[in-house]
C-alpha cells in the first residue's frame, strides 16, 4: 500500500468512528430528556413542607445560650492574651 492510500484509509476509519461517536451521544442525550419529561410527568416533585414556627425559648436555653456566650468570650480572651509564637 502507499502512503496515500494509507491516508485515505485512516481518514476514512476516523470519519466513522467520530459520526459512531455523534450519533450514539445524541441518541443519549435525547433519551436522557426524554426519560426526565418521563420521571416528571409520573412522579412529580413533592411540595415543600414549611417549617414549624420556632417556639419561645425558655429561660433554661437563655441560661444555656449565657453559658457559650461567656465560655466563647473566655476562649477569645485567652487567645488573644496569650504571647504569638
Amino acid at each position: 500500500m502507499q502512503d496515500s492510500e494509507l491516508l485515505q484509509e485512516g481518514l476514512a476509519i476516523m470519519g466513522l468512528g467520530m459520526g459512531f461517536v455523534f450519533v450514539f451521544l445524541t441518541v443519549l442525550v435525547i433519551s436522557v430528556t426524554l426519560l426526565s419529561k418521563l420521571m416528571g410527568r409520573f412522579q412529580p416533585l413533592p411540595t415543600p413542607v414549611m417549617p414549624a414556627p420556632q417556639s419561645v425559648r425558655t429561660p433554661a436555653q437563655a441560661d444555656t445560650d449565657a453559658e457559650v456566650k461567656a465560655a466563647i468570650s473566655a476562649a477569645v480572651h485567652r487567645y488573644r492574651s496569650s504571647p504569638s509564637k
